[in-house]
């Protein structure tokens, strides 16, 4: 028997600081038990918690197991709405995730964004002028409450009587007189959303709960008052404060550290990547609980039927086995593997809106308040971050700004001008180093492509379903073509060989930016060190700087000459001021001698090998130059990523049980491409096999398993697939779609 600790989620120590609370746990006891709030099982890894948290057929989600009149989610339970599908294990769930996964995918969101931007502008114009803020009770909880209940059709005077308890109830203590005070409010809040939905019935709107009450269930029949009340409470709940609180910890954060806001706003293409750190590193939601229906047993230690189990996403989000140095908030990791929106069946189906509204105020605020200070004396946190993490006060200040009114109908922010997915043709592959391929790119109807500057980069997004990044190397005035440059890396994950053996003229290829995390910004000269394949970037930036009359300085070494590609080119580009250093030749580089040549207007920039980076990095935080220094960094794909062969893609026709449609899945398609063409409600977030929003029930034939999410007997089972990566191993698939 697991010996019980001395453990409490809800602690004055734990609410200090969460992630040394668990991680010390994690260090001694990483399971175990606790007598605290009633006692339960608690965990600290990230496999034991994706374990549990995808185990529902052992660890029940429902009030069933917990007891009906309690909140069977969080430790300790309270009172409150059941919450639909949340609160119910499948196949019981999954006729609710069916009836809101339309209104929440990636296209329904994107034609919310004009939306977004339009509240988000009209909330901001009310306190830009007055030079301060309270960000909580100004920005981050009225945006969020204003979106969230104008998309459902709730009227503008029940959007701050609506919000303010569900912030009560998130950031109260349990059973506190705030947490009385906000379970009064969500009984306010059940009578006009039962008020909404009757109206609706008769008097159908362009809104979210018009579709909600125009849906049936599978029998044919409409879905009960009851049911939509339990819905769209939690869709209230989950729009409004969750965004709120990530938000606000963003902001304080930025505060606290100008030199990664600095970067944003001079790469705000790096907010998309950065949000899904942000996300691991500031939680909104800290954990959640499950309720053990059969003995079982939890990295080593065993549970009881009956017992509750705390499944903390924060501790997940900072295990140093998936997230190396997790108590560092490095902008440009990827991080897309975060537990922030659960996982599973039950993985938060708002993810995507909750991303669109974060990004919309974190923008409005770093373009129109860049300069703000969070006022540190006067920020209130929530008095615990067992289950929810946040603030109730931010103090700020800022350079007064100017009103901008209302945003021109339908369009969105620059927040939003995000590129989607979209084809080229490879209209040549040239050879240009050892093992490195240079690929021209072109519309295919011959289109112009979208503008780019130096430093941007193409996400490719491969047959494979491997997702990679390359930047352009090409000049940024020829619009009619693209051009990147791949090594090839034998030893790697597979990107750039399937790259390499995939492109040829003719090929079509998806992908999505440009994207610019690496912008050339404005200085007095340059100083450019580029290595290996890091070269890309850096022709780019040379060319421009060149062409404008600009001071610069390049260094590029390589192992070889032979392997050192375009090298004639940045020297055509900035002859004698260009010095080639290949290792064979003249040996390592001198980064000393280097950078003694940086004045006090030098602006660096580096791209090339991680151990480059790092020395590059180390020399110049020694010389005080760090503030200076604008490094590339690409991530070359995720550790975890499962390992497969491209080459061996094959046809297969998929047949949509409820839809009743076959469809064809090519060779160099992905089956999620084929498949949301059919089924436009279709669930999926990561896009990389591991978050589990797309696993989708194999009713017939042998699916291929490209995922790192499903264990090997589920494997062995071939009873559900990640259709964003999987494949069949069969000439037909039958999916319960």
């Amino acid at each position: 028997m697991t010996r019980q600790v001395d453990f409490d989620h809800h602690s004055a120590l734990c609410t200090e600081n969460p992630v040394a609370y668990y991680e010390s746990f994690r260090e001694a006891c990483p399971v175990g038990r606790t007598a605290a709030h009633g006692g339960y099982v608690y965990t600290t890894r990230y496999a034991d918690v994706v374990r549990v948290a995808r185990d529902d057929g052992t660890f029940s989600s429902s009030r069933a197991a917990a007891g009906p009149d309690r909140v069977a989610i969080v430790i300790p339970s309270g009172p409150g709405l059941e919450q639909y599908p949340i609160e119910l294990d499948p196949p019981e769930s999954t006729r609710y995730r069916d009836l809101i996964n339309p209104l929440l995918t990636p296209d329904a969101v994107e034609r919310l964004r004009p939306m977004i931007a339009r509240h988000a502008t009209r909330i901001v114009d009310e306190f830009v002028e007055l030079g301060s803020a309270d960000f909580v009770r100004d920005l981050t909880n009225p945006l969020p409450a204003a979106v969230t209940l104008d998309w459902l059709g709730f009227p503008e005077e029940d959007w701050a009587p609506l919000a303010g308890p569900i912030h009560d109830i998130f950031a109260a203590p349990a059973d506190s007189e705030r947490a009385r005070r906000g379970a009064e409010g969500l009984a306010h809040m059940e009578r006009r959303i039962r008020e909404l939905v009757r109206l609706r019935r008769e008097k159908p709107a362009g809104d979210a709960v018009s579709h909600l009450v125009a849906q049936r269930r599978p029998d044919g029949e409409p879905f009960g008052e009851d049911e939509l009340v339990s819905v769209i409470g939690l869709l209230v709940a989950g729009g409004v404060d969750t965004t709120t609180s990530l938000t606000g910890s963003v902001l304080v954060h930025l505060s606290r550290n100008p030199d990664q806001r600095r970067r944003l706003i001079e790469s705000p293409d790096l907010l998309e990547t950065a949000t899904e750190e942000f996300l691991r590193a500031f939680a909104p939601s800290q954990s959640m609980a499950r309720t053990a229906l059969t003995d079982a047993e939890i990295g080593g230690c065993p549970v009881r039927s009956g017992e509750r189990v705390l499944i903390p996403w924060v501790a997940a989000n900072h295990d140093p086995a998936v997230f190396p140095e997790p108590e560092e908030i490095r902008l440009d990791r990827d991080a897309t593997r975060h537990l922030s929106f659960g996982i599973g069946t039950h993985r938060c189906a708002g993810a995507h809106l909750a991303r669109a509204m974060f990004r919309e105020m974190v923008t409005q605020v770093l373009t129109r308040l860049p300069d703000f200070t969070v006022l540190e004396e006067g920020l209130v946190a929530y008095p615990t971050r067992g289950n929810q993490s946040g603030w109730d006060a931010i103090p700020a200040v800022f350079t007064p700004g100017a009103r901008l009114g209302t945003p021109s109908s339908g369009v969105a922010s620059a927040a939003f001008q995000q590129a989607t997915p979209f084809d080229v043709v490879v209209t040549a592959a040239d050879t240009v180093a050892d093992g490195v391929l240079s690929l021209t790119l072109a519309a295919p109807d011959g289109a112009e492509l979208p503008a780019w500057a130096p430093g941007a980069h193409l996400e490719f997004r491969l047959p494979s379903g491997r997702i990679r990044q390359y930047s352009l190397c090409g000049d940024p005035d020829d619009r009619a073509t693209y051009r990147v440059a791949v090594l090839r890396e034998d030893t790697g994950r597979g990107g750039s060989a399937e790259l390499h053996d995939l492109a040829a003229a003719g090929v079509t290829l998806t992908v999505k930016g440009p994207r610019n995390h690496f912008p050339l910004v404005p200085a007095e000269d340059y100083l450019f060190l580029a290595g290996g394949i890091g070269v890309t970037p850096i022709l780019a930036m040379v060319r421009a700087a060149a062409r404008d009359g600009a001071a610069l300085r390049a260094v590029y070494g390589g192992r070889s000459r032979s392997s050192m590609a375009f090298r004639d080119e940045l020297v055509e580009h900035a002859g004698e001021r260009v010095t080639l250093l290949p290792q064979d030749e003249r040996g390592l580089p001198d980064l000393g001698a280097i950078l003694s040549s940086a004045g006090p207007g030098t602006a660096i920039y580096c791209c090339g090998p991680a151990g480059m980076i790092e020395a590059v990095e180390r020399a110049c935080a020694g010389r005080g130059l760090a503030d200076r220094l604008h490094i590339e960094r690409f991530a070359a794909g995720d550790d975890l990523e499962a390992a497969f062969d491209p080459a061996a893609n094959t046809a297969f026709d998929v047949h949509l049980a409820r839809t009743g449609r076959t469809v064809r899945v090519r060779e160099d398609q992905r089956l999620i491409e084929a498949v949301r063409e059919a089924v436009p409600g279709l669930s999926y977030d990561c896009e990389k096999g591991y978050c589990g929003a797309c696993e989708t029930r194999v009713l017939a034939g042998t699916p291929e398993h490209r995922d790192s999410l499903l264990t090997p007997e589920e494997r062995e089972s071939g009873r559900t697939m990640m259709i964003c990566v999987g494949r069949a191993a069969s000439p037909k698939l039958v999916l319960d779609l």
